[in-house]
C-alpha cells in the first residue's frame, strides 16, 4: 500500500493534466442495474385513542344517584346501556309539565303547548322512548336514566352510589378502542422521504402478530426543541391488541417501483456530493462522475441522476481511488 501511494504521488503531476484516474491495480466493477422494489423504512410510535371516539358523559340536568351501574373505571360498556338511575328535579318537573300539557289539550286543543313540553324534555336529553312511556301511562316517572353514548371502556369516573351530581359535570369518559391512533415522531429530513411512503403496518412490542395501518394526517408543525414532526396513522382494532400507551415498532413501504440501483460501496461522498468512478475509455481508466442518490436500504442507493442502466462503474477499493482523485485533484 505504501508503495502504491508512493507511485500515485510520483505520478500526479503527469497525470494532473488528465480528467481521467489511471489505476495501477486490478479494481471490481458492476453495472447500474434496474431493480423493481419498494421503498422500507422502519420508525416507532405510541398508541393513543382516537379523538374521535372519545365521548364525555355531561348531564343536562342536575341530580342524585340512586344506583350506579358503571360503578368501574375501565368498565366496558355498550351503546344505549344504563350507567345510572338518577332522580332529577329538573326532569321531574319537565315531565309533570309534559303531562299537563296533554291533558289540557284534550279538552282544549294546544298542540303547540304539547309539542313545547315535549321539546324541553329532548334538550334534557330524556331518551324518546321514556317521554312515549310517560304519554302512554298518563303519568311522570320518579327517576331517570344516564345513558352510554356510545360502546367502549369507562376512562374517567367521577361520581359514586349515592352521590350528587350538577348541570355540565362530567360523570364519565368513554372511549372506543375500536380503532385507534398510531402516533410516530419524524425528524425533518425525513420528511420528504415518509411522504412516498403508502403502506403501513404496526405491530406492538410483545405481540407477534402485525396490524395493517393507514396514513391519517401529518401535523403541521414540528416540535422546536426535537425537531420532529408527528405522523398519525388509524389502525382498526377491533381484537383489541392495542391499547393506548403502548409501544410501537412501525414498517412503511412505497408502492413498488422500477429504481435504478448501485450498491452503496459503489458510491462515494465528498463535500456534500456524490460520486462514482465510471469506466472510462481505456483499459484501466477510471473517471470521477458526480451522481444525485438516495438510500433503497442500507446496502442500495437509487440512481436519481447522472447514470443510465448499464453503466459500469467501480464497485471496491473505493479508498484507493479516492486517494487518487484526491491527489490529482479532479473532484
Amino acid at each position: 500500500m505504501k508503495k502504491l501511494l508512493y507511485m500515485l504521488v510520483t505520478l500526479a503531476p503527469l497525470m494532473a493534466s488528465e480528467v481521467s484516474v489511471e489505476q495501477l491495480f486490478n479494481v471490481q466493477t458492476v453495472k447500474v442495474k434496474e431493480e423493481h422494489r419498494a421503498v422500507k423504512t422502519k420508525n416507532f410510535g405510541y398508541v393513543k385513542a382516537d379523538e374521535s371516539r372519545v365521548y364525555e358523559v355531561v348531564p343536562r340536568f342536575g341530580g342524585y344517584v340512586i344506583t350506579l351501574y358503571a360503578d368501574k373505571k375501565f368498565q366496558k360498556v355498550r351503546k344505549g346501556q344504563r350507567l345510572a338511575k338518577v332522580y332529577a328535579p329538573e326532569v321531574y318537573q319537565s315531565e309533570e309539565d309534559y303531562i299537563n300539557a296533554i291533558n289540557y289539550d284534550k279538552k282544549r286543543s294546544n298542540p303547540q303547548m304539547v309539542a313545547s313540553a315535549k321539546e324541553k324534555l329532548l334538550l334534557l336529553n330524556v331518551p324518546e322512548n321514556e317521554i312515549s312511556k310517560i304519554k302512554k301511562s298518563g303519568r311522570s316517572e320518579k327517576y331517570t336514566y344516564i345513558y352510554a353514548p356510545a360502546s367502549g371502556y369507562i376512562f374517567e369516573k367521577s361520581i359514586n352510589n349515592k352521590g350528587a351530581f350538577s348541570t355540565k359535570q362530567k360523570l364519565f369518559t368513554i372511549v372506543d378502542l375500536d380503532k385507534v391512533w398510531v402516533e410516530a415522531r419524524l425528524y425533518q429530513k425525513d420528511l420528504y422521504k415518509y411522504a412516498k411512503l403508502t403502506e403501513f403496518d404496526v405491530q406492538a412490542v410483545g405481540v407477534e402478530k402485525s396490524i395493517k395501518a393507514k396514513r391519517e394526517q401529518l401535523y403541521p408543525s414540528l416540535d422546536p426543541k426535537e425537531a420532529t414532526a408527528t405522523l398519525r396513522l388509524a389502525v382498526n382494532n377491533q381484537e383489541g391488541i392495542l391499547l393506548p400507551g403502548m409501544y410501537t415498532t412501525i414498517m412503511a413501504s412505497s408502492k413498488v417501483k422500477p429504481y435504478l440501483t448501485l450498491p452503496t460501496t459503489a458510491v462515494i461522498r465528498k463535500n456534500g456530493k456524490f460520486y462514482v468512478f465510471g469506466v472510462g475509455e481505456f483499459e484501466g481508466e477510471y473517471e470521477p462522475m458526480s451522481v444525485d442518490v438516495e438510500p433503497l436500504d442500507n446496502n442500495t442507493y437509487i440512481i436519481k441522476s447522472g447514470l443510465n442502466v448499464g453503466d459500469e462503474v467501480v464497485d471496491n477499493a473505493l479508498f484507493m481511488m479516492d486517494s487518487d482523485a484526491q491527489i490529482n485533484g479532479l473532484y
